[in-house]
């Protein structure tokens, strides 16, 4: 079991999971141990309560529930942000794993 876990949330979970596999493929070439998943925005609340979640990307077609992220796990500490938009188009998975590590105190 890893230490840390990043959930991606997105619109659908489609494009989103391709980034998952990158961002695994890089956590794996740097050493990281880290879980990744993603889910539909819609399905987020059944995972946060399965899974110990250690941060939360949200997809830029997504990024107007940045808000009600953030109030939904204020009182867990889990911090929340919007993947870069360039990162995400590219699918730049060491980019992503980037910013969701930095958001892991």
């Amino acid at each position: 079991m890893a230490e840390k876990t990043i959930m991606l949330c997105c619109a659908a979970g489609m494009s989103t999971s391709m980034l998952v596999a990158r961002m695994q493929d890089a956590a794996k070439a740097d050493g990281e141990d880290v879980e990744i998943f993603a889910c539909p925005a819609a399905e987020a609340d059944d995972k946060l309560s399965q899974e110990n979640v250690s941060a939360i990307l949200l997809g830029p077609q997504v990024c107007y529930m940045l808000d009600s992220f953030k109030q939904k796990v204020s009182d867990k500490n889990i911090p929340v942000d919007v993947i870069d938009m360039q990162a995400y188009g590219m699918m730049d998975g060491e980019k992503v794993l980037k910013q969701g590590l930095s958001l892991i105190k």
